[in-house]
């Protein structure tokens, strides 16, 4: 199949597609004699694949580590769930920054009256050292 109906089939743009070629993260396709990338059906379910490592913000390197497991039989399941739990670990660290910075937007649009005086603690906020110091250590 040509690279439309790859990315199609399989949810990734085809930019996507020559970009991973580039990376070397998908094997080059084959090319037709009129000289259009041409994939398999094996092609399409790594490319599935990497959709499906990517919709669970796995990072392109991470994502090259859980393929060579995949295509490894001999694979020690403790490998891949290290992996997992690597990820999980960092996503939570980030959940973590993100409500704290909920939380000071919070406060902030808490103080704020919302009328039609200049005055607004928000952009106060947003421009005090102290608030853009805390910002920095996400």
């Amino acid at each position: 199949m040509q690279i439309g109906q790859a990315a199609k089939a399989s949810g990734v743009t085809a930019k996507m597609i020559r970009h991973y070629e580039v990376i070397d993260l998908i094997p080059s396709a084959t090319r037709q004699d009129s000289n259009y990338r041409s994939y398999s059906t094996t092609d399409v379910h790594r490319l599935k694949f990497i959709r499906r490592a990517r919709d669970l913000g796995f990072p392109l390197n991470r994502i090259r580590e859980l393929l060579t497991l995949w295509s490894d039989r001999n694979r020690c399941s403790s490998e891949v769930k290290a992996i997992a739990q690597a990820h999980i670990a960092e996503l939570e660290t980030k959940i973590e920054h993100m409500r704290d910075m909920a939380g000071a937007l919070h406060g902030l649009a808490d103080a704020c009256e919302g009328d039609d005086r200049p005055e607004c603690p928000i952009m106060d906020g947003l421009g005090g050292s102290s608030f853009q110091a805390r910002l920095r250590n996400y």
